[in-house]
């Protein structure tokens, strides 16, 4: 709805905007200097765990996100916050904590924010980080011959929603939460190369674009991805990592809304190979709270990349590749070799 009220507007002409809305990226970013751009982005939703401290934790990993995608450092984030009147401040002093502690990880300092009384809680967090204008790394610039590295797995969405009607097993929500309350932060500096030098490092021009798994799905921030670049996709379904849990809560209907308006929005350009399960096709449409980041690099260095994530903590997964543009503009193809079934994380 957003993305049709903008396109309506005039548009701005700044010379120091490096990336706005344009190609739908995950921040915006401008530039200040030849040597320094600001990143900024913001996000805040309603409580998706029942925890406060939780709450609070996934809320800054999700708004943080957005940085690490754009290959920049989170330097300084506002608070956002809705919050009942009657309510119990203490519940909100345990969202604050639990964000601050992520805020604390990701050595981003929280200066201030706003709030406002609402019959619902809402929680996230405007975020400011900083990248160098040469190094930025967009949704737009992946190539033909690349190879698609994927970080975390998907099934939050679903997750999210049996968790909310109460029927979520332990199992799938500590695995959810996990990886809701994983930063991108290690993942981004392997990329660019600030952990240590790196041949595939941004630095090195072999990651040739990037974007996190959020509310669009992978479907959906790879369609944004394709069209970018003009590119076309392909992922391979066996390959795609999914929390445990996910299938199952797809298989009893615990769907999100946000999930049918993705698959209505961006299903008309993807093309399914035959053999693929309906709730595998129904999963990459899931929308992602703090997700992972979606790669595309050099297809000569991708082994390297992906060793250097594994070996940094991050569980990396080579998941397909770019080709030349063509119809569809993203295919998805089921393996036959039954070893490369799905992983769960």
């Amino acid at each position: 709805m957003l993305d049709t009220v903008l396109g309506k507007l005039a548009r701005q002409h700044d010379p120091n905007v490096l990336v706005g809305f344009d190609h739908a990226d995950d921040a915006g970013v401008y530039q200040l200097t030849p040597e320094m751009a600001l990143v900024q982005t913001v996000d805040f939703f309603t409580p998706i765990v029942d925890d406060p401290f939780t709450f609070g934790q996934i809320a800054a990993t999700n708004a943080l996100s957005d940085v690490y995608a754009m290959g920049g450092k989170p330097l300084t984030s506002l608070a956002l916050v809705c919050f009942p009147d009657k309510a119990d401040t203490a519940i909100l002093e345990r969202i604050l904590a639990g964000g601050l502690s992520k805020m604390m990880e990701a050595g981003c300092t929280v200066v201030g924010g706003h709030s406002i009384r609402d019959e619902e809680t809402k929680f996230g967090y405007a975020v400011t980080g900083v990248v160098h204008p040469k190094r930025v790394l967009a949704n737009q610039g992946a190539m033909p011959g690349d190879k698609l590295i994927f970080t975390k797995a998907l099934g939050t969405g679903v997750i999210s929603t049996a968790i909310k009607k109460g029927v979520a097993k332990q199992s799938w929500i500590d695995a959810a939460v996990k990886s809701m309350t994983t930063l991108n932060k290690a993942a981004a500096e392997v990329i660019t190369g600030s952990h240590q030098p790196s041949a595939v490092s941004h630095q090195g021009t072999n990651v040739h674009a990037l974007t996190d798994i959020t509310g669009f799905g992978l479907i959906g921030h790879a369609r944004e991805m394709a069209l970018a670049s003009n590119v076309s996709l392909v992922f391979n379904a066996s390959q795609i990592p999914v929390l445990d849990g996910a299938l199952e809560c797809i298989r009893a209907g615990y769907i999100p809304g946000g999930l049918k308006a993705n698959r209505e929005f961006a299903e008309c350009l993807v093309e399914y190979e035959d053999g693929i399960a309906e709730e595998t096709k129904t999963l990459l449409f899931d929308p992602q709270t703090a997700g992972g980041l979606l790669i595309s690099v050099s297809g000569q260095e991708a082994g390297l990349l992906a060793s250097a994530l594994n070996d940094a903590g991050v569980p990396a997964v080579e998941i397909g590749e770019v080709l030349p543009t063509t119809k569809p503009t993203i295919r998805v193809t089921a393996s036959p070799d039954p070893a490369t079934l799905a992983l769960s994380f």
